[in-house]
């Protein structure tokens, strides 16, 4: 559904994307995964069309270049950033788009009940909660069924929340047979949705790997806050390095470097050696 062919991105004399190949199918889900400047946001614009570029992009088997408009509509697209105008209600704002998109008049109101805002349909724009306003993206960019789905940075802004209702409706416009491409930096949103990862780096693909395997492929580890009384923090510390964790003091107790699959770890260690702990966080 979406193949990418020797993609190359020139900014001046900087090289945003250097020759990326690759391929989504239908019903499957791609995360495009790097750090900042990876070209990850470049990728995702020239799919849209808003850029000019070397190489070459087939939407749904249509070249992006020599037939854009076709291939534009069949790619529908929530930023990161959304602009709405506050003072429409949710309907008016479906409907705008939708005769945009030549849709029927029944369409607006059937993707907000898709996306599950049937019962904020008259609700302003601005008094829409952000969960809802990124649903409200979702069922725009869905109003005419299209078969690719491309999404930057989607849920940056969101709670844990509105984060998880919103990976959820995504999961079903995959299943139900959409090629999704979308860029993240949240480990949490690419294991949800992705099945499989192209990691970034400098314009250039540097490995492809499942969303499961990308955390140990990447040997990522993530810090956890764990906070024990203060007369507890150098029998924590001990019982932790004793277990092979790395792990130091901070303020509130201590900080312990875990890989994403072993967050409870550290928690059992310290109740084995009966050490209290009262509250942790991940970051």
């Amino acid at each position: 559904m979406i193949v990418i062919e020797d993609l190359v991105k020139h900014y001046g004399r900087v090289t945003a994307v250097d020759g990326l190949r690759l391929r989504v199918g239908a019903g499957e889900a791609l995360a495009l995964w790097g750090p900042n400047g990876a070209g990850k946001t470049t990728v995702v614009r020239c799919v849209l069309g808003l850029l000019h570029y070397r190489g070459r992009i087939t939407i749904d088997g249509f070249d992006a270049r020599r037939h854009g408009r076709i291939a534009r509509r069949r790619v529908g697209y929530v930023p990161q950033e959304l602009a709405f105008h506050d003072h429409w209600s949710a309907l008016d704002a479906a409907r705008f788009y939708g005769r945009l998109r030549g849709m029927g008049r029944h369409r607006p109101a059937e993707v907000l009940a898709l996306v599950g805002l049937a019962d904020h349909a008259a609700k302003r724009v601005g008094a829409l909660s952000g969960g809802m306003k990124q649903r409200l993206a979702l069922g725009l960019a869905m109003l005419s069924d299209p078969p690719v789905l491309v999404l930057d940075e989607p849920t940056a802004s969101l709670d844990a929340e509105a984060r998880g209702q919103f990976l959820a409706l995504l999961r079903g416009v995959r299943d139900e047979g959409a090629a999704v491409l979308f860029s993240s930096h949240r480990l949490a949103e690419v294991e949800q949705l992705a099945d499989r990862v192209l990691v970034m780096a400098d314009g250039r693909e540097r490995l492809t790997c499942t969303a499961a395997d990308l955390a140990a492929t990447l040997a990522m580890r993530q810090r956890l806050h764990v906070r024990v009384d203060a007369e507890a923090v150098e029998a924590a510390l001990a019982a932790l390095t004793d277990a092979g964790l790395s792990a130091r003091r901070n303020a509130a107790g201590v900080v312990v470097d875990v890989l994403p699959g072993e967050k409870a770890v550290p928690i059992a260690v310290l109740d084995r050696s009966a050490i209290a702990v009262r509250d942790f966080e991940l970051e």
